[in-house]
């Protein structure tokens, strides 16, 4: 494990109690914890994706806004769903906060996850496929999405145009060169980890997997990172491609530690979602040297170069920014890792 992030859902709404947490409220927090962690050397702040939902759903004006107030930290998604997206536009947003953070931005996409809604893409447009779940319209917006962020020709330009004119095929603009580089697809399962590195993309790994093959969950992964390294190599992409996990991982240091996540260490489970048989990785709480001594055993922390942590976004700021600095300080060295703004 080089780096480590964080991976937020953005939940927000009703906490309990009397509480409420708005989505204004939520995105602001999201950019005070990334300037703590920036300068904590955190590597990453990221974030998921969910559409119809309480959670952050249009992230390109929050990594923007992020990007604007750090310097070091890694800004991206885990994952945007390509079923909702019109791939130029995305492009040129994707372009523009990847020039804004100076080449900062870690851009995961995918099919997505279950939605909240029955095909909620067509509410925005996106009609026609012939899947259940999108993935043919998800791969389709993906190869056109490539296409843009390449810096290929797309629109033919107009001779007659008063605007320069010209002829050929244009691009879209913004462009940004290297942002080709830091596309990531998040694969649930080997056959999409082994078509993620044929296409020449890093690879996301959540703590979900749309398989079971009766092993653990850490060596199930840590496969599915194998295969898609060799797909890479046999398909002749030059370099090395960047490969993350996320877990769920809480440093046990104060007594409220140990009210909010004390009892939560727990066991792979196997179960259905979205129609297919699944594992779903466990939760790591416990003291610092209890954990280090847990994490160096987990076959995929060990495969994989970056390590993104659910965090609990809704206890706030303070509340995580502890967290993250007690997994910074006595967990992370253990396992390789040292601050990005060394």
């Amino acid at each position: 494990m080089q780096r480590f992030g964080t991976l937020s859902f953005g939940h927000y709404g009703h906490l309990g109690g009397g509480r409420e947490l708005s989505a204004g409220d939520s995105l602001l927090q999201a950019i005070d914890l990334a300037q703590g962690m920036d300068e904590l050397g955190v590597n990453g702040a990221y974030f998921r994706v969910h559409h119809f939902a309480r959670q952050q759903a249009s992230p390109m004006p929050l990594l923007a806004a992020i990007a604007a107030r750090t310097q070091h930290i890694e800004v991206g998604t885990g994952v945007i769903d390509m079923r909702y997206e019109n791939p130029l536009h995305l492009a040129e947003e994707a372009a523009a906060v990847d020039l804004i953070s100076g080449g900062r931005l870690a851009l995961g996409v995918s099919r997505g996850s279950p939605e909240s809604v029955v095909r909620g893409y067509e509410a925005f447009g996106y009609t026609g496929s012939q899947d259940p779940r999108g993935a043919d319209l998800a791969r389709k917006h993906f190869d056109r999405f490539l296409q843009a962020v390449e810096g290929k020709g797309l629109a033919e330009r107009d001779p007659s145009s008063p605007f320069g004119g010209g002829h050929g095929l244009q691009r879209v603009e913004p462009y940004s060169p290297g942002l080709r580089s830091r596309i990531w697809w998040g694969a649930g399962n080997r056959d999409s980890a082994e078509w993620a590195g044929r296409a020449g993309v890093n690879l996301m790994s959540s703590t979900l997997l749309t398989e079971d093959r009766g092993i653990p969950f850490d060596e199930l992964q840590a496969q599915q990172i194998q295969a898609f390294r060799e797909a890479w190599r046999e398909a002749g992409h030059p370099g090395e491609p960047r490969t993350s996990v996320s877990r769920s991982i809480f440093p046990i240091t104060t007594a409220e530690d140990e009210l909010y996540f004390g009892g939560r260490q727990g066991d792979d489970g196997v179960g259905m979602i979205d129609g297919m048989r699944s594992t779903f990785g466990k939760t790591y709480a416990g003291t610092p040297d209890k954990l280090v001594e847990q994490l160096q055993q987990d076959a995929a922390i060990r495969e994989a170069d970056t390590l993104m942590l659910t965090i609990p976004s809704q206890l706030g700021v303070a509340f995580n920014l502890r967290l993250i600095e007690a997994f910074a300080t006595h967990v992370a060295p253990s396992l390789g890792w040292e601050p990005a703004n060394r």
